[in-house]
């Protein structure tokens, strides 16, 4: 078993800590914290109680994870916040615990978050995302997998985002963005499908072409939102990206991001 420890942090001995682990000089790690295998932390990172974090990640320094969330309902109720493997964490990224809305918060797997983002309480983040410097994210976001956020864009609590989507940088996240697209523009607005992510992603031609079909029939007809889907059901055959195009819409609650 290898953890080296700086000297200089201060890691409580209740912590939970793996093997071939690295903390550096003025990081405190506090009681309740569980780190993975092969997670080397840098300096003046604050670790702090209900703070899960998996394996083979690199947080970097002054990154605060784990701290209440910053929510007028929470009550100091005990909460976490669940961080996957393989995770990037660069320079001052925060990261809030949960409320008792959903008592968590969560980023998956193999995510890469830039220095200064914000992770506020009950988000849920998921595999392979790309949150760019300085994306400052309201509480109870979802973010589905494969997602790109550019840089310094605000996302509005309760909004979705579906996956493989990117967002262009400097924009407001203010509804919900459809899996599969490229967003932009001010306010924000569809800009067409995500084909060249797409294509890196080993999608097939023949779904890529059902993709566009879709979108073209929710902005680029005559058919209102409702029309669209049920156009889609009736003339596109089904796939599980085609399915998850009408899921997603269907459970939208502040509405989907109208074209430019």
């Amino acid at each position: 078993m290898s953890i080296s420890i700086d000297s200089r942090a201060v890691v409580s001995p209740k912590a939970q800590i793996g093997e071939n682990i690295s903390v550096g000089p003025f990081t405190i790690i506090e009681d309740d914290v569980v780190i993975g295998d092969g997670t080397h932390i840098a300096s003046n990172v604050l670790i702090a109680n209900g703070t899960r974090i998996g394996k083979e990640c690199r947080i970097h320094h002054g990154a605060v994870l784990g701290t209440p969330p910053q929510d007028l309902k929470y009550n100091g109720e005990v909460t976490t916040l669940e961080i996957g493997d393989n995770n990037v964490i660069r320079e001052y990224v925060t990261m809030n615990r949960g409320t008792y809305a959903r008592t968590k918060s969560t980023v998956g797997n193999h995510c890469f978050i830039m220095a200064y983002a914000h992770v506020a309480h009950d988000c849920q983040i998921g595999n392979n995302v790309i949150l760019a410097n300085s994306v400052n994210m309201g509480g109870h976001v979802l973010i589905e997998d494969y997602v790109i956020v550019g840089g310094i864009v605000a996302i509005h609590q309760f909004s979705k985002i579906g996956c493989h989507a990117m967002i262009g940088g400097g924009f407001r996240v203010t509804k919900d963005v459809p899996p599969y697209i490229l967003a932009g523009s001010e306010p924000l607005a569809y800009k067409g499908l995500n084909i060249i992510g797409l294509r890196r992603r080993d999608f097939t031609d023949e779904t890529i072409e059902k993709l566009s079909k879709a979108y073209r029939l929710i902005y680029h007809s005559q058919l209102n939102v409702s029309q669209a889907l049920e156009k889609i059901n009736t003339d596109i055959p089904s796939t599980d990206e085609v399915r998850h195009i009408l899921e997603f819409i269907e459970k939208s609650k502040r509405g989907i991001i109208g074209k430019r």
